[in-house]
């Protein structure tokens, strides 16, 4: 992957997220990260190679199949992407009811996932009055509202404390053992050899597949 003439960012990458596995993206600032996970949200093609997802080669897909395939992938983006105009609780219940989903089903399932990530006194309150930490959580419950087959998180416990980050942590965990993929990138080192889950570290733009250190698979 390339922006413009620019050098590659990324190169040479090959590796395969099995269903249900559960990995974390390493590495240091600027190494790709972001940019990887960009092509799995299909963001952005790769300058050169392919992508297959859900039995789909998206490089050649039509632009106006990949609404349908981004509707089965979870993000929490490190900016958020939260709407200001809608309140914390629709904010939430987006992903559902922009797919047709019921309301009110979405409406308690958000209301339960709002309470978990500590937001349950918040429901009604708009993203500018949120601060850093209750941002991500509130994004954090957006992406796992619709049970995702693939779930991609970058850096989702950058502004939490350590009891909050181990609690979304946990979230996630749950939800990978449902069947839903789960991708994280982060560099809290503590709290991945704390989960104990493979790492996909990248480096100068190039991948090395770590063993998990806890066994898990």
């Amino acid at each position: 992957m390339r922006y413009g003439i620019g050098s590659e960012i990324l190169r040479n990458i090959t590796f395969e997220l099995k269903p249900g596995s559960f990995h974390f993206l390493t590495g240091p600032s600027g190494a790709g990260k972001s940019s990887l996970l960009k092509l799995l949200y299909l963001a952005h093609r790769p300058s050169r190679g392919f992508i297959t997802m859900f039995g789909e080669d998206v490089v050649s897909l039509p632009r106006h199949r990949l609404p349908a395939l981004r509707r089965r992938i979870g993000v929490v983006f490190q900016d958020f992407r939260l709407l200001d105009h809608l309140t914390a609780i629709e904010n939430v219940m987006l992903p559902v009811t922009i797919g047709g989903g019921d309301v009110a089903t979405a409406r308690a399932h958000a209301e339960e996932l709002l309470a978990w990530v500590g937001l349950a006194d918040r429901m009604t309150a708009r993203p500018p009055t949120l601060s850093g930490g209750e941002k991500q959580r509130l994004a954090i419950a957006r992406a796992v509202i619709g049970k995702p087959d693939l779930l991609l998180a970058d850096e989702p416990t950058g502004n939490v404390d350590p009891e909050m980050a181990e609690r979304l942590m946990h979230l996630f965990i749950e939800l990978n053992k449902l069947g839903t993929t789960t991708l994280i990138a982060s560099h809290d080192m503590a709290l991945i050899e704390q989960i104990g889950a493979p790492q996909m570290r990248l480096d100068r733009g190039e991948l090395t597949l770590l063993p998990s250190p806890g066994g898990r698979a």
